[in-house]
């Protein structure tokens, strides 16, 4: 597997601090999908070599965990808060019409890998709500028409700089 010499270096360094190797399968899963983007087949059996495990059990951590995930993000990460003082607000009707207004799935990436749309739980906003995350920014009060629109062009934005960086 394909990682950095930084990353196997983080790898090499936090198996030991646990009292038994197989207790490291988070961070590992985490190392590795902060710099692959998401946790793959090869990298669920390359742990468990590392750590003497069987695949199956680095699979159940990755299944188990929303945080993991097995299917690469897109370059804009955009989760819609619908916990229940967002879903009050308005989060399901924001969802459908930003399904629509990306051309996305609630759930999915878009074909071109541009946007990962997707439900989120609490993001800590509900006097505010309904909130969206797009990336690591938070839009608020997005029940208002002209609070959705910058917020559109924001994601807009970084995916088409995105697909110019690759």
């Amino acid at each position: 597997m394909n990682l950095s010499a930084e990353t196997l270096e983080k790898i090499e360094t936090t198996i030991p601090k646990y009292p038994e190797k197989r207790s490291a399968v988070m961070p590992l899963l985490h190392f590795v999908q902060s710099e692959q983007k998401y946790i793959s087949n090869e990298a669920i059996e390359w742990i468990a070599e590392k750590l003497e495990i069987e695949p199956i059990n680095v699979l159940e951590v990755v299944t188990f965990f929303p945080y993991y995930r097995q299917e690469k993000l897109g370059t804009v990460h955009v989760r819609v808060c619908r916990t229940l003082s967002c879903a009050l607000m308005g989060a399901y009707k924001l969802g459908d019409e930003l399904e629509k207004a990306l051309d996305c799935k609630m759930g999915h990436t878009k074909e071109d890998g541009s946007v990962t749309l997707e439900y989120g739980e609490c993001l800590a906003a509900c006097g505010t709500g309904p909130v969206v995350l797009v990336d690591e920014d938070l839009y608020e009060k997005l029940n208002q028409t002209e609070a959705v629109g910058p917020m559109l062009e924001e994601i807009k934005k970084r995916a088409q700089a995105g697909a110019a960086t690759e």
